[in-house]
């Protein structure tokens, strides 16, 4: 089970972090995603971090301004989005996938947060 918060209203050029908090086993073999999806939109892939923390990726339209990170001990994965831009408007969901590759597409993920609002405004 997860579940983000951190989400809420930030000006362009701000930033926030997203957490994502798991619980059960399956979080220490698991690759964690963000993904995001916004008004009128398809979900789409945002970054991923396998569960070392060694294999990481991003999106290209996020490089660069976002980091994921995880903490195994908390059973928490975070999002540190910086210069945010209107765009990035979107409820952000956390994802996992118990195999150890890494994906970006949202089927190739079993388990999914509710999702937290991110407004960036202009």
């Amino acid at each position: 089970q997860l579940q983000a918060y951190g989400g809420g209203l930030v000006q362009a050029g701000g930033s926030l972090t997203l957490s994502c908090a798991a619980s059960g086993r399956t979080f220490l073999t698991s690759v964690m995603g963000w993904f995001r999806q916004a008004p009128g939109k398809d979900r789409e892939f945002v970054s991923a971090i396998n569960w070392r923390g060694f294999d990481i990726n991003y999106a290209d339209s996020v490089r660069g301004r976002f980091t994921i990170s995880r903490d195994n001990a908390k059973n928490t994965v975070y999002l540190q989005m910086n210069i945010l831009k209107p765009e990035d408007t979107a409820v952000y969901y956390c994802a996992g996938r118990s195999a150890p590759t890494m994906k970006v597409r949202e089927y190739e993920y079993e388990y999914w947060g509710q999702g937290t609002l991110v407004t960036v405004s202009s």
